[in-house]
């Protein structure tokens, strides 16, 4: 039996568009210092959240009002023992239009309930 990745959807009642341009203005809804480029394909960004959190994520997929996928190339979870667990690991934004709204499923492949951060990270 596999893992399952952390995912979890919601829906909203703005359009595809919207949730699309959102997601790509990271620096509106994930606390912490981001530094690059969030919104052009093959751009790399880095978040950092205190001494807590560091990551560079590549954006390895944008597809309008659709997908965004980050890969995540370098990061350094510090409150865990193994601080480089989302190493490798995909950031997966999907959105479909649901009616007059819009879901969106949030997938982090690679963070799975066998990891340490799992517990800590998925409830952020």
């Amino acid at each position: 039996m596999t893992a399952k990745n952390y995912t979890v959807s919601f829906v909203v009642d703005q359009s595809p568009t919207e949730v699309f341009n959102a997601i790509n203005n990271v620096r509106g809804w994930w606390s912490g210092e981001i530094t690059g480029a969030t919104d052009r394909l093959g751009a790399e960004f880095t978040y950092a959240y205190k001494t807590f959190h560091r990551s560079t994520h590549k954006i390895t997929e944008l597809k309008p009002g659709k997908r965004v996928v980050w890969h995540t190339t370098d990061a350094s979870i510090n409150f865990v023992k193994d601080k480089s667990e989302w190493n490798g690991t995909d950031i997966v934004f999907d959105i479909t239009r649901n009616g007059n709204k819009t879901e969106l499923r949030f997938t982090h492949v690679g963070l799975v309930p066998t990891i340490e951060c799992y517990g800590g990270c998925s409830g952020a």
